[in-house]
């Protein structure tokens, strides 16, 4: 296989990649022999839930309760009688019930269950709408079916492969100003221009699958299938998606299909009246850290069900790709809770959860069959072998990995050590840490570093000092270093780190304070739960620096195709003057971290002679920087010892970058 080809590291558990693919032709050669193709089998939500039937004009609905004694619809059309209509058990555990009523639009239902231990209320599990009452919280399943169906005609789509892949993860509630939960309208009309202004070209959404607790991030999902209803109507996400595809830009879903919500009204959990439909029948079914439930990914129903959802989405959302979230407590039975990875006992031992990998491979290869230019990007942090191969090569079919060491990296070096003490080899060492035929996501920070608890880069650097000193006259040490490195910090992790880049959203301009979405703990307040776009609005303050840094920072990616360049080529690492020179294509990167120490006449290497110029620099006063270098300057090569050298003013805490002319 090609992934041991390349790797010679794997000859020795060759036999293992081996058994691990043929796990996966295998259970697709059954589906296909049982099903016809993997299209078909991942079409379970065409036969579940509500569907129109236009000849007897009323409503099928059908729900898999293979354990259930007795099922019974209830709703508003029933006027909330539970027993007025009795569904009907098929062979396959599959209940179904007509229902002669022609609109059923916005009309609430729930399941009524006669199970083990006596009769119980449940969402369906395919319920594409559902809505929380606001004083109980409990949600209540809903049809969505408006007289006119929405309109697809218009969309134009994105091809992510067409472009560098410049990623902007959200949130759609707490994507608005004022206190509250933000809806898909306000984001579409607010935050999408904004978005492409800033050269962002995806869009990551978090959140989406309805989720009964806010503050979970929507990683504790009830409702596969349901679009969360705190930010609108299912038609509107779809307007957002559409909106978005016409300014450009792609659609990333962070799907979560590592676990459930163990809520029995809402989730899978108990809805046939019995535990673990949907997991392992054996005890570890639960997750022992987030206390949610486990899938069972050995389970063709599970699997028929995981498929079915990624296929709904992309067929009726338009949805372009996923952002897998997860993957390590998912592939591991430890669930990634351990010291160290990087032994042969690690990634092919008892540990493994094969049944996971399998999965994955197979939901990899429905998303490439559905839309060969769709993208997944694995949230995987063990670096499991093959995990973003081609699974003809052998890999499990992810495109991407998240580079989830780098953000760690710079927090730590942050937190732990004064500038004076950074190592400019490690600091390389760590940026370049990944397989040269595996694609990374690169990023310094995402939403977890801005969770309550947590901190920042910005809030990490400045503190404080962001309260009382970003107004643009004032000079202050705390935030003129701040401003320095965030720059920095960003440009370096996007020109080394990978071939793909990713911002959370408000962390191109160094939002203060952290993310505290509405909880007991802080009176249900949704004032950490917003972001302050007015700071930017502010031409006056220095959020104005950091984000026009960020624009010409995209800018740069896309104009040089940084990220189709290879790897980037170390020419000069400079211990004592703490510099890094390198370069990836036709530029070259300076990059001196010192926090004092500014050499005149500085010579670094050039890989081919000629006359250079600056094209970007940090130091530019348009991006809050003391303006040292002219742009207007050429700097010519000479030859010493048979190699190329230019002569710069190499200025402390700044990063520059040069190209031939």
């Amino acid at each position: 296989m090609k992934i041991i080809d390349n790797d010679p590291w794997l000859q020795p558990v060759a036999d293992k990649i081996e058994m691990r693919h043929k796990r996966y032709r295998v259970l697709k050669e059954n589906i296909l022999h049982d099903y016809g193709s993997l299209y078909d089998f991942a079409g379970w939500y065409k036969d579940m839930g509500f569907h129109y039937d236009k000849e007897l004009q009323g409503w099928y609905f059908r729900d898999w309760l293979p354990r259930a004694s007795a099922v019974y619809l209830t709703g508003t059309f029933a006027d909330w009688e539970p027993c007025r209509y009795p569904l009907t058990k098929s062979d396959n555990g599959v209940w179904e019930v007509f229902l002669p009523i022609k609109d059923m639009h916005n009309e609430e239902v729930m399941l009524y269950v006669k199970g083990k231990n006596g009769y119980s209320m449940h969402l369906p599990a395919f319920v594409k709408y559902a809505t929380q009452n606001k004083e109980t919280k409990s949600f209540v399943g809903r049809v969505w079916a408006p007289e006119n169906p929405f309109n697809w005609q218009d969309d134009v789509g994105v091809s992510i492969n067409a472009t560098p892949m410049l990623i902007y993860e959200c949130h759609i509630g707490m994507a608005q100003e004022k206190e509250g939960v933000g809806t898909y309208k306000q984001f579409e009309e607010n935050i999408i221009p904004y978005i492409k202004d800033l050269g962002y070209n995806v869009l990551q959404i978090m959140a989406i699958a309805e989720h009964p607790y806010y503050g979970s991030y929507g990683y504790q999902v009830s409702n596969f299938f349901a679009p969360s209803s705190r930010f609108g109507t299912p038609d509107d996400l779809k307007r957002l998606i559409r909106t978005a595809h016409a300014n450009g830009i792609a659609v990333v879903m962070d799907l979560v299909h590592a676990h459930y919500v163990a809520n029995t009204t809402e989730g899978l959990n108990m809805i046939d009246g019995e535990e673990n439909l949907y997991s392992p029948k054996e005890s570890e079914n639960i997750h022992p850290y987030w206390k949610t439930k486990l899938f069972d990914y050995s389970d063709i129903n599970v699997q028929r069900f995981l498929l079915s959802n990624i296929r709904y989405w992309m067929e009726e959302y338009h949805i372009d790709g996923f952002r897998f979230d997860g993957v390590t407590s998912m592939i591991y039975k430890h669930h990634g809770y351990v010291d160290d990875f990087g032994t042969y006992d690690n990634y092919f031992g008892k540990c493994v959860n094969e049944d996971a990998i399998t999965y994955l491979t197979l939901a990899n290869d429905l998303i490439h069959s559905l839309r060969p230019d769709a993208v997944t990007i694995a949230e995987e942090v063990s670096g499991m072998p093959g995990m973003a191969r081609p699974i003809a090569d052998g890999g499990v079919g992810f495109d991407y990995r998240m580079a989830m060491a780098l953000p760690d990296y710079w927090i730590k070096l942050l937190k732990d050590q004064r500038d004076e003490q950074w190592s400019m080899g490690d600091l390389w060492k760590v940026m370049n840490d990944r397989l040269f035929d595996v694609k990374t996501v690169a990023y310094c920070e995402c939403h977890d570093q801005a969770i309550v608890g947590d901190k920042t880069i910005a809030f990490r650097l400045m503190d404080k000092a962001m309260y009382d000193s970003m107004l643009k006259p004032i000079h202050n040490v705390v935030v003129d270093r701040g401003v320095a490195l965030h720059k920095m910090i960003r440009l370096f992790t996007i020109l080394v780190g990978g071939q793909a880049y990713l911002n959370f959203m408000g962390n191109e301009f160094g939002h203060p304070e952290w993310i505290d979405f509405p909880r007991k703990g802080n009176n249900w307040s949704c004032f950490y739960a917003r972001r302050q776009w007015s700071l930017i609005a502010d031409k006056g303050l220095k959020y104005d620096y950091l984000l026009q840094f960020d624009k010409a920072m995209l800018a740069f990616v896309k104009l040089y195709d940084v990220f189709n360049s290879g790897f980037a080529t170390l020419l000069q690492c400079d211990e004592d003057n703490k510099t890094i020179v390198f370069s990836r294509g036709r530029w070259v990167a300076v990059f001196n971290w010192h926090a004092m120490s500014s050499v005149a006449d500085y010579a670094i290497p050039v890989e081919e002679p000629g006359k250079y110029r600056l094209v970007l620099s940090t130091d530019d006063v348009i991006y809050g920087g003391f303006g040292r270098l002219n742009k207007d300057t050429r700097y010519f090569s000479y030859e010493h010892k048979k190699k190329h050298y230019i002569k710069i003013y190499n200025i402390n805490r700044s990063a520059s970058v040069y190209e031939k002319v």
